[in-house]
């Protein structure tokens, strides 16, 4: 009986959505796609003209693998998907104001991220990631569906699944942001140091916005325009 009452009266947003065990198998799976993703970078930097729709559809199947992975986790515990996915739009006018919301956070971030990195480089362009760089009209089809699944599948498990998660563990909301978003940054570690450092900071940004707007929905669309964006700005 008190362990209900205890269960009853504890915050939702204390409250574990998968097993510790399955949080600790899906950061492990992360850990390793971080590694080689790493050595696949390395070897790609390596060639002149790396084989970029392979990297794009490589990517893209990894990323919806774990996002499996993620939904199986919160099904089995007995969570509603929607913890990860934020509630559905019930209007054309919900739909328009997170779009809304998702454009200013990209005004807002773009500049402050840029701003900060020059200063961490003393100035100097980052070129870590150019070979990522999509080329010729199929490739940058390509591309729009990696943001895309990007978006989708990166706010659902950085900020839908592993904030939550922390969140619960640490039973403080600002160590669940930092925390993903320091997961965040190192699984994105094989494009360099330094471009990790701004995408933690995104990764802290778009927790911030997630849990202000109680969804990642607006972070889904602010994450996917970015990624489209900085490939065709970059083309």
């Amino acid at each position: 009986m008190e362990t209900d009452v205890r269960v009853q009266s504890e915050s939702p947003k204390f409250r574990l959505i998968a097993s510790p065990w399955h949080t600790a198998l899906v950061l492990a799976v992360q850990a390793l796609l971080a590694y080689r993703g790493k050595i696949r970078a390395d070897q790609m930097r390596a060639v002149l003209h790396p084989d970029h729709i392979g990297i794009y559809e490589r990517t893209m199947i990894f990323e919806w693998l774990v996002l499996g992975l993620v939904i199986v986790g919160v099904s089995l515990h007995g969570s509603s998907l929607l913890t990860v996915f934020g509630e559905r739009w019930r209007s054309v006018r919900q739909l328009l104001r997170d779009i809304g919301i998702a454009v200013l956070f990209l005004i807002v971030s773009i500049p402050v991220i840029s701003i900060l990195g020059s200063i961490l480089r003393g100035g100097a362009a980052d070129n870590a990631a150019q070979f990522l760089l999509p080329r010729g009209g199929i490739e940058m089809a390509l591309w729009v569906a990696l943001s895309i699944s990007a978006g989708i599948c990166e706010e659902a498990l950085y900020r839908g699944y592993l904030q939550r998660q922390f969140t619960a563990l640490t039973h403080s909301v600002p160590a669940g942001i930092l925390l993903s978003a320091a997961m965040f940054g190192a699984a994105h570690s094989y494009q360099g140091l330094r471009k990790a450092f701004e995408i933690c900071l995104l990764g802290a940004m778009l927790g911030i916005l997630a849990h202000w707007r109680r969804s990642v929905r607006p972070g889904m669309i602010a994450h996917a325009l970015q990624d489209v964006l900085g490939g065709i700005v970059k083309h």
